[in-house]
């Protein structure tokens, strides 16, 4: 047992280097102005469309880290936060409703026992489990929106919680992406930029456990 949760604890560390040198790696190859070009090009369009792309890949099971990362290099870290949220968002509501409403058969089929437990936690808190197995990632995320789509919560509750509790994740990668082009584009600045990165990213690493910490508190 205390070995199991010596790994467990080593977790968080793997997640928060593995995204680092994500970044670093692809920020390393990245050529900034065709990229700024690229995305000047689509205009008005290119918040919806990359909001669009995300959606759909949330949809197909893609990871959704990776487009994180780019939306923070192309948008900024505030415009490319609300982006990733609102792309994440809208792709948990599609698969949300696609099983509720077209194919809770293959959801059943593809989650196994572990939908007892989501329909048991739901029937219980309602929202709050929601909440709870966003901020603590028990369920793989895209498995988890066709998951949730077969108990009783509804639409926009489920939808509000998923917004705002992916909000310390989006906020994180969207920063990190932002410092990899800036490093790629020899920004100024990149100290102060890198350590607020690992900052929130090392909070979002140790957020599931003091989440955790907190649910079992008499």
């Amino acid at each position: 047992m205390d070995k199991n949760r010596k790994t467990l604890r080593l977790i968080p560390l793997i997640l928060l280097s593995t995204a680092i040198g994500t970044c670093l790696w692809w920020g390393r190859g990245l050529e900034p102005t065709p990229v700024s070009q690229w995305i000047g090009a689509l205009g008005p369009w290119s918040g919806p469309i990359f909001i669009a792309v995300y959606a759909l890949a949330t949809l197909l099971f893609l990871p959704g880290f990776i487009l994180a990362l780019v939306g923070g290099a192309l948008f900024g870290p505030v415009w490319g936060t609300l982006i990733n949220l609102s792309g994440a968002t809208l792709g948990a509501a599609l698969a949300f409703s696609t099983a509720r409403y077209l194919g809770s058969d293959w959801v059943r089929a593809k989650t196994g026992p572990r939908l007892d437990a989501i329909l048991e936690g739901v029937e219980a808190e309602g929202w709050r489990f929601v909440a709870f197995v966003r901020l603590v990632p028990l369920f793989p995320f895209n498995l988890l929106n066709y998951a949730l789509g077969l108990t009783r919560i509804s639409l926009w509750p489920y939808v509000a919680a998923t917004w705002i509790c992916m909000i310390p994740g989006a906020l994180a990668y969207a920063w990190l992406g932002y410092v990899g082009l800036e490093a790629a584009d020899g920004g100024e600045d990149l100290i102060r930029k890198g350590l607020l990165a690992l900052g929130l990213l090392v909070t979002v690493a140790f957020l599931p456990g003091l989440v955790r910490r907190w649910r079992v508190r008499p």
